[in-house]
């Protein structure tokens, strides 16, 4: 038997008032009617509109300043990351990579530490080890990059990063089970030179480096889609 998920009021209403704010009813900037007036409009409790309230503040569409009102900051709610990842293909996500890496490993290279740069030669000698599965190199590739964003040390980088790794890592199975690296000692060795470019803090190296990997990586899997 199908179960039947009841939706609870607070979602319903904050539902009601985003499509109102999409429709133009209050238009940015504009201050929502109080909790009297929105009550009776959606047919539930003030406590109700309340929890819809901080529930469209969460997410950025309305803000609620103490003894002034509630007002609109947005216009529209901004999707879930993973639904935005999960709906996006893997070239516009290896875009998105490009932008975030590129600046990354240029940032690594000013900034990196003694103990990133350790941190960077085992990751490195971690993804060439022989006998690995695809699987095994594909996590060991990702290690890589995220010990050099990791060395870039911008927390926002590193967050973004972290979100696309489940998308580009699933894609990189897929792709390399079908299309394997044609020439791995080669491949090792461009990372090799993105370690030793930020070992040496050769920021302007690192980063076109980088971006030639990641461009032909995104031509790779424009050519097996």
């Amino acid at each position: 038997m199908v179960q039947l998920r009841r939706i609870p009021l607070a979602d319903q209403a904050a539902d009601v008032l985003l499509a109102r704010i999409r429709a133009g009813e209050w238009p940015l900037g504009a201050r929502l009617p109080g909790e009297t007036t929105l009550a009776p409009q959606l047919g539930v409790g003030r406590s109700t509109v309340r929890e819809a309230i901080r529930q469209l503040a969460g997410r950025g569409v309305l803000d609620s300043r103490q003894g002034s009102g509630v007002y609109v900051t947005a216009l529209d709610a901004p999707e879930e990351w993973d639904e935005v990842l999960r709906r996006a293909d893997i070239v516009t996500v290896l875009e998105a990579r490009t932008a975030i890496e590129v600046e990354a490993t240029a940032l690594a290279a000013v900034r990196r530490t003694p103990s990133d740069l350790r941190a960077l030669r085992r990751a490195l000698a971690a993804r060439h080890v022989s006998g690995q599965s695809v699987e095994e190199h594909v996590d060991a590739d990702m290690a890589l990059h995220r010990a050099i964003v990791v060395a870039s040390h911008n927390e926002v980088l590193l967050e973004l990063f972290d979100g696309f790794v489940p998308r580009v890592r699933r894609a990189m199975v897929d792709m390399l089970g079908i299309r394997p690296v044609a020439d791995e000692a080669a491949d090792q060795d461009l990372h090799a030179e993105v370690v030793e470019a930020i070992a040496e803090r050769r920021s302007e190296v690192a980063a076109r480096v980088s971006r030639a990997h990641l461009d032909a990586l995104k031509a790779s899997v424009s050519g097996s889609a």
